[in-house]
């Protein structure tokens, strides 16, 4: 059940955030659906190789495909004098993917038995996967490398759930609520890591 509503709220937040991107850089409805699907399979997909689970898996889950076509579909139309209210809520819609398919990604690596690294990979490629292919096909330099401490949230849930600390559903839902908390700090205070000039 947990792991049913991480991946509706997941497929929901990325599917929106793809089509936001899509309308920011003047892609058509065809760009939307690209950039929506992307963002919500597109790191579910590279885990899937990463940690040799079944491809076709993903194809399986027709109903989020539904949900994501619905969401991108609301985002793409939305009437322009929305968008600029809402454009904030990009990143807030962004962080919610982030932390939700991180712990679903970290929780999958788990139930195989994986070890420690590889449920750290499998959270980050599956929390920020996505967004990165969406940020290629968008021309933008991929958030994941550079902005705010992205991606190391997405590890944060991998290491906390590959060493048990958090196990049952209110612990899942309290990581969720503190991966959206310190993504959206870091965001707000501009936190990086070190960069090179």
């Amino acid at each position: 059940m947990t792991w049913d509503i991480l991946n509706i709220i997941g497929t929901i937040a990325f599917a929106i955030s793809g089509a936001f991107i899509a309308r920011e850089v003047n892609y058509d409805l065809l760009g939307g659906y690209v950039l929506g699907f992307t963002t919500a399979f597109g790191g579910g997909l590279v885990r899937n190789l990463l940690i040799e689970i079944p491809i076709e898996l993903i194809w399986s889950q027709d109903y989020l495909f539904g949900i994501a076509f619905l969401g991108i579909t609301i985002a793409f139309f939305m009437p322009d004098n929305w968008i600029g209210h809402l454009k904030k809520w990009v990143i807030f819609f962004d962080a919610i993917g982030l932390a939700a398919f991180a712990i679903q990604g970290a929780d999958y690596a788990v139930s195989i038995q994986a070890p420690l690294i590889a449920v750290i990979v499998a959270a980050v490629m599956t929390g920020a996967g996505g967004g990165l292919i969406r940020d290629v096909f968008a021309g933008r330099k991929p958030m994941i490398f550079h902005s705010e401490i992205y991606a190391l949230w997405a590890a944060f849930a991998g290491f906390m759930i590959g060493l048990d600390l958090m196990r049952g559903p209110y612990a899942t839902l309290f990581l969720l609520i503190v991966i959206v908390i310190f993504r959206m700090i870091s965001v707000h205070f501009k936190w990086n890591l070190p960069h090179k000039k």
